[in-house]
């Protein structure tokens, strides 16, 4: 499980991070714009957003967020406790809204509340087309044969399906897939993306991964691409 914490206060972020580290895998952005790009990228089971961030503010980024369709948990926490701005956090999208300070126990029931509700929407066998993800053994299955998968690959592959139809960036899958590598280069994403595009032809699969110029990949539907 990975959670994404949205906070400019690096030494509270890390804080909030050893707190569910038992858990979770938790991600600092420092940045409301970074955190813009990430929210959505289909890899994070919840989120943790402060409102008063650089570059956007977390009630614009959480507003952008769920007109793209994104629909990942996210526990506001900050220091804005006035009635108004709570009815404002939970009217933008927010599924739970915390003042700081906050009670360590609060804040881990909130967050396993937000996963597991998480849990319930997304599949854990992610499907698209006649082609699907399996957790259990990091295969990809077609309506014939399957193959295996590396763990690259598949971390890939799942972002790519959890948001199908929809644009992921080259820097949201590094940044997702690579983390802290800091030998990781966007080359990196194009040669794993050529790896899925040969297995998903392998497969028959009625799917494909396009390219959108300057901006990253997406699954869609061969008939929708042209039948190619």
């Amino acid at each position: 499980m990975r959670i994404l914490i949205i906070e400019d206060n690096r030494r509270l972020a890390e804080s909030i991070r050893d707190i569910l580290r038992h858990g979770y895998d938790c991600d600092i952005c420092e940045d409301g714009s970074q955190g813009a790009a990430l929210l959505p990228s289909g890899g994070y089971d919840a989120a943790i957003l402060d409102l008063m961030l650089p570059g956007m503010d977390g009630i614009t980024l959480l507003k952008e967020a769920r007109k793209k369709g994104c629909s990942v948990p996210v526990l506001i926490l900050t220091a804005k406790s006035e009635l108004e701005d709570r009815v404002l956090g939970l009217e933008s999208g927010a599924d739970y809204y915390l003042t700081k300070p906050f009670d360590m126990q609060e804040l881990t029931a909130v967050v396993k509340t937000l996963v597991r509700r998480r849990g319930e929407l997304i599949p854990e066998d992610p499907s698209y087309g006649n082609i699907t993800l399996n957790h259990a053994d990091y295969t990809l299955r077609g309506p014939e044969k399957q193959i295996s998968l590396g763990k690259k690959e598949y971390d890939i592959m799942r972002i790519l399906l959890v948001n199908r139809e929809q644009v992921v960036s080259k820097e949201t899958l590094l940044l997702k897939v690579w983390g802290n590598d800091a030998d990781a280069v966007e080359n990196n994403v194009e040669v794993y993306i050529s790896f899925l595009r040969k297995k998903l032809e392998f497969l028959k699969a009625d799917i494909c991964i396009v390219t959108a110029r300057r901006l990253g990949y997406r699954i869609v539907k061969k008939e929708e691409n042209g039948g190619v």
